[in-house]
């Protein structure tokens, strides 16, 4: 399954701003694989944290070929050992296992989750060992596919921003000025910013300053 949108979105954005129009353009539909079910996205964002995307891959194939479906029932039966030997720390496996306990006990009210604004789901997210802000927030865009995600936290949002508007940074007062234009497809804008940090386009480049010199 992959991120719903279509020209209601695109013809928006591209009314709002000309230049990432230009990119909507140029790079057309983006297919972005989602995630349907909240616990397992949960887990599999736990995994991939600070790893590779074939490392999260390989660790998730495991799993799933370890427990099948995997429920707060399959993974809080098993024990933390386990899961670490799977190929995750042994930190990232306490989470896991924290998680799916809470879950199973109805500590934490998972799917409470989806009927949360943007603002409380990731506070509520973020609540959990092992999950911050951005991880919380990706968990909204590819899981619950909420419309108008837009994360400051993300460094290839910020490599997208900088390329297609020749920003050498993007501070906070910045990237909310885009927040404001993009609203409410921020999280179409993502995907097109994700895909030109990406190289989509090879014309655009990084106007970052190089490391070392000072402005």
């Amino acid at each position: 399954m992959y991120f719903h949108y279509g020209t209601s979105e695109t013809e928006y954005l591209k009314a709002k701003d000309r230049v990432l129009g230009d990119v909507i353009e140029k790079i057309g539909h983006i297919d972005r694989e989602t995630d349907t079910d909240l616990f397992s996205s949960v887990v599999h964002h736990i995994i991939g944290q600070q790893i590779s995307t074939k490392a999260q891959a390989t660790i998730w194939a495991r799993m799933k070929e370890q427990f099948g479906e995997v429920t707060p029932e399959s993974i809080a039966a098993s024990d933390t050992g386990a899961l670490q030997s799977l190929g995750m720390t042994f930190r990232k496996a306490g989470y896991i296992k924290d998680f799916a306990e809470k879950v199973k006990c109805g500590e934490f009210a998972l799917q409470e989750i989806s009927r949360l604004p943007d603002d409380e789901a990731i506070l509520a997210l973020a609540s959990l060992k092992g999950i911050g802000v951005w991880t919380a927030e990706m968990i909204l865009l590819f899981c619950l596919q909420r419309p108008d995600i837009f994360s400051f936290d993300d460094l290839a949002i910020q490599r997208g921003l900088r390329m297609v508007y020749h920003h050498r940074k993007i501070d906070r007062r910045l990237f909310e000025k885009y927040r404001r234009r993009f609203s409410p497809y921020c999280s179409v804008a993502s995907l097109y910013l994700w895909a030109v940090a990406g190289g989509a386009l090879p014309d655009l480049k990084d106007h970052a300053p190089k490391k070392g010199i000072t402005l």
